[in-house]
């Protein structure tokens, strides 16, 4: 039984990789590629590639190609499960993109203006907002699963390695800024780096809201010398749980309790005044929390 769930588990995760290389890769034909978006990465690499090559080198087999080398390079440091994913989702998110390129590259004008390519203005700004959205979606359910398609987040790794000064984060940028501005010359167009950058934002705020969780909850520490009055009527009047930390102020030297509580964003406001009711002088830390597992917090905390 537990081999049975294990495999089934796998296969899900799969499926859900191969499902999420698929929307992308129909962002990337339908609303990027055509319109010569080219939002940082691979993909954006491969964009720029193909038209400088007149269409010679297809995008997926471009991405694929840069791509092998740098799995190579860095096996060793990534571990074997993710390896496997992600090189499944690279070959898939490839394959995809260069088996569907010629049958939806016009798609774009036609599902959204309800025309002939031939008879519509492209709204390029709408394209690059909505590739963006759409490969967001895409990528942030790969990574839900513990993949990725490859890329510049592999490259980012390997250059960290080299240059220690430099965290991954900074290093993604600097790629993704080469790439866009490699799209500025070859496009002779500093209009499409602009959408390109619009359209890599959405896709990098996507992914944070699918990985990480699109709704905030709000965690407080409260500092209070009536920290039971305050803990009991939170407990009654929010239904919310309570955590009594044990502290000690250093420039006092005085033991203090810290209450710990997460909350609803829609419970914030209430919180703050059944605080400040109590005790005027109380000292809290408001902080949002981007994901809350437990009980109490299924399904319910986010309102």
């Amino acid at each position: 039984m537990l081999n049975m769930g294990k495999i089934l588990s796998t296969l899900r995760s799969y499926l859900l990789i191969t499902f999420g290389a698929g929307i992308t890769a129909l962002a990337i034909n339908i609303f990027l590629v055509p319109y010569k978006i080219a939002p940082g990465g691979l993909s954006g690499l491969a964009t720029v590639l193909y038209y400088l090559t007149n269409g010679k080198l297809s995008i997926g087999i471009t991405m694929l190609a840069i791509n092998v080398p740098l799995f190579l390079m860095g096996y060793k440091f990534i571990g074997r499960k993710f390896f496997i994913r992600t090189l499944y989702g690279t070959v898939i998110l490839s394959v995809i993109i260069d088996v569907t390129e010629k049958y939806i590259g016009n798609m774009a004008q036609i599902l959204l203006l309800g025309g002939t390519p031939s008879s519509m203005t492209p709204d390029i700004l709408l394209y690059s907002i909505i590739g963006g959205f759409i490969s967001g979606i895409g990528l942030g359910i790969v990574l839900k699963m513990d993949a990725t398609t490859g890329g510049t987040e592999l490259a980012a790794k390997l250059l960290n390695k080299m240059f220690h000064s430099l965290t991954i984060g900074q290093m993604l940028l600097a790629i993704d800024a080469i790439i866009i501005m490699f799209a500025i010359i070859v496009f002779n167009s500093i209009l499409i780096g602009l959408y390109s950058l619009v359209s890599l934002f959405i896709t990098i705020k996507v992914i944070d809201a699918i990985v990480e969780g699109v709704n905030y909850a709000r965690a407080f520490f409260i500092i209070s010398e009536k920290q039971e009055e305050i803990s009991r009527r939170l407990l009654v009047e929010l239904d919310r749980g309570v955590t009594e930390l044990k502290g000690r102020g250093v420039y006092s030297g005085k033991d203090k309790n810290i209450l710990l509580c997460v909350a609803a964003r829609s419970q914030v406001q209430q919180l703050k005044e059944i605080v400040y009711e109590i005790d005027k002088n109380a000292f809290m830390i408001l902080t949002d929390v981007r994901e809350v597992l437990g009980e109490g917090f299924t399904g319910t905390i986010y309102k």
